[in-house]
Order: C-alpha cells, then sequence, then structure tokens
C-alpha cells in the first residue's frame, strides 16, 4: 500500500505532454483490462471506451476542448462515452454475457434481470443518462491508478464540448455521448506543473467520523 500511496504523490494532471514519446502496445493493452475490470453499478458497464488515435481525429477534436494540447500532444486520447437511453435491451445483453461467463442455464437470472429493470428502465431519460455519464468515472479512477503505478501520465478532462465531440466522432449515431476525456502519455521536462507541491484538504477537514 505504500507504493500506490507514493505513485498517487506521484501522479498529477500533467499539462504538456511530451510529444515525441508514445505509450508501448503492452502498456495500453494494461490499461484496457485496469478500465475493463472496473466496478461498475450491478456490473452492467453501461459505457463506451474509445481510444482516438488518429491524428485528424484527435486535430479536428482540439478546438472543441478548449484548444488544449494535450489533446493533439499526448501518447494517447481516450473518450468514455456513456450509453444513452440505457434501458431493458443492454440489460439482456449483460444478462447473456454473465450467463455465458459462468455457464448458468439462460432463464438462471430472470429474477435478477427483472429486479433491474425494475429499478433502471423506469426512471426518466434525463436521470438515466446522470447515471450511465456517473458511471464512467469509476472506470477513470481505475485508469488513472493503473497508470500511475506503470509511471504513465494521465490527465482526466472535463474542459470540452460534448456535442462537438458527439458530432465529429459520431457518437451520437451510436447512441453514446462523450461524458468525460482523459489524455495518455508521459510528461515534458519543461511542464513546470509536475514540481508543484501537492495541495488537498486535510484529514480533518475531509473526513467526518459519525
Amino acid at each position: 500500500m505504500t507504493g500506490f500511496i507514493e505513485n498517487q504523490n506521484w501522479r498529477y494532471a500533467t499539462k504538456k505532454f511530451d510529444k515525441t514519446r508514445k505509450v508501448s502496445a503492452e502498456d495500453i493493452a494494461t490499461l484496457k483490462e485496469a478500465i475493463r475490470l472496473s466496478a461498475s453499478s450491478y456490473g452492467l458497464q453501461p459505457y463506451k471506451v474509445i481510444f482516438v488515435e488518429t491524428e485528424a481525429l484527435r486535430s479536428q477534436l482540439q478546438p472543441a476542448a478548449w484548444g488544449q494540447s494535450q489533446i493533439t500532444e499526448a501518447s494517447h486520447l481516450v473518450v468514455f462515452a456513456n450509453i444513452t437511453n440505457f434501458g431493458d435491451h443492454e440489460i439482456d445483453q449483460a444478462i447473456e454475457n454473465l450467463t455465458t461467463t459462468r455457464g448458468l442455464p439462460a432463464d438462471a437470472l430472470n429474477g435478477y434481470s427483472d429486479f433491474m429493470k425494475s429499478k433502471i428502465s423506469p426512471l426518466p431519460l434525463e436521470s438515466r443518462n446522470n447515471w450511465t455519464s456517473k458511471q464512467t468515472y469509476l472506470a477513470l479512477g481505475n485508469l488513472l491508478n493503473a497508470a500511475a503505478e506503470l509511471k504513465i501520465d494521465v490527465t482526466p478532462m472535463e474542459g470540452f464540448d460534448p456535442v462537438q465531440f458527439n458530432t465529429i466522432l459520431g457518437l451520437d449515431k451510436l447512441g453514446l455521448n462523450a461524458s468525460v476525456i482523459a489524455t495518455i502519455g508521459y510528461r515534458d521536462s519543461e511542464d513546470a506543473t509536475q514540481h508543484y507541491i501537492k495541495v488537498r484538504k486535510s484529514n480533518e477537514e475531509l473526513f467526518l467520523t459519525l
């Protein structure tokens, strides 16, 4: 656990990436697996994760992300996109995956399926979309932690226009919405931010024991 805390102190939101350094395919595969194994409500993973590698696309996206340099300079750009109008169909797909993976009869989880549908599908569309959007942040957290273990920099970013991202990437046509993005790579030696002392609330201010 000491190593984990050390890595959390090491990581920061990188402002300037070394555009000459690329994250290896092996490390990207590890980060993808960390994202895949992330916790999610009911284990439903109501999102898609898009790795944008095409330089032309990233150049198109940069103005929609307030012109931030990380979009084009980082090794990889990741878009966490929540599924919009999540409902019975997606729950059926998840149940099928669950029963197949665990070798269960097709109808073994009918009760669990009905329970999830009763809790999720009746929610107003906006509430369901808010819920699926929140789930993407759990996956983002796994990415941040796994990357820190590998000494790979990740900058989580909410400074972008989701509507423009959806249009440029065609996400709206896929029933998806850009919820949060992250850039992955290695900090530039000239990024002064890496030398800033990390500032957080004290334990006394942050935690309550009731």
